[in-house]
């Protein structure tokens, strides 16, 4: 299997996220992180909570993201909270300035996995939903589970 081919390992995904917001055009980044934090990643010690991405002179990060320390480090283990920065492509960045700089709309992490065993993270530009959306799409979701418990009892019998 060459490099290109290898699949990718989803960590995480911000199920929230996609709740909360419509999300528009997304866009792969990777993550500056120091070496325990790769650790704590791959032991799944993270936390989407209540994070979002901002742009800053032309560069992106990401705040609020919580990883928590990796148990067997030593002294120099890394700050759970800190920001940390993304890296992408200068015109996609300002792509996503100008996005984001209208009015409703925000950048927030989607998805976290390894590619090639590098860490991403995949961003969506989002728009918050309303109440009466959010009550929608739970009402979606009900009936998609009414109809396969339906179709799974009938496939019983």
């Amino acid at each position: 299997m060459s490099k290109k081919d290898s699949p990718s390992s989803l960590l995480l995904e911000n199920r929230k996220a996609r709740f909360r917001y419509e999300i528009g055009e997304t866009l792969e980044c990777g993550i500056v992180l120091k070496g325990t934090e790769v650790k704590s990643l791959r032991a799944h010690r993270f936390a989407f909570n209540d994070s979002y991405v901002r742009v800053t002179k032309g560069e992106l990060f990401l705040a609020g993201f919580h990883i928590s320390p990796y148990p067997f480090g030593t002294h120099e283990n890394h700050e759970p909270e800190r920001i940390r920065k993304l890296l992408a492509h200068k015109k996609e960045i300002e792509k996503l300035s100008r996005k984001t700089a209208e009015k409703g709309y925000t950048l927030v992490p989607l998805k976290l996995y390894l590619k090639d065993s590098k860490v991403k993270v995949l961003v969506g530009i989002a728009r918050g939903k309303k109440d009466f959306d959010k009550r929608a799409s739970i009402k979606e979701r009900d009936i998609k589970k009414a109809v396969s418990r339906e179709l799974a009892s009938n496939g019983r019998r």
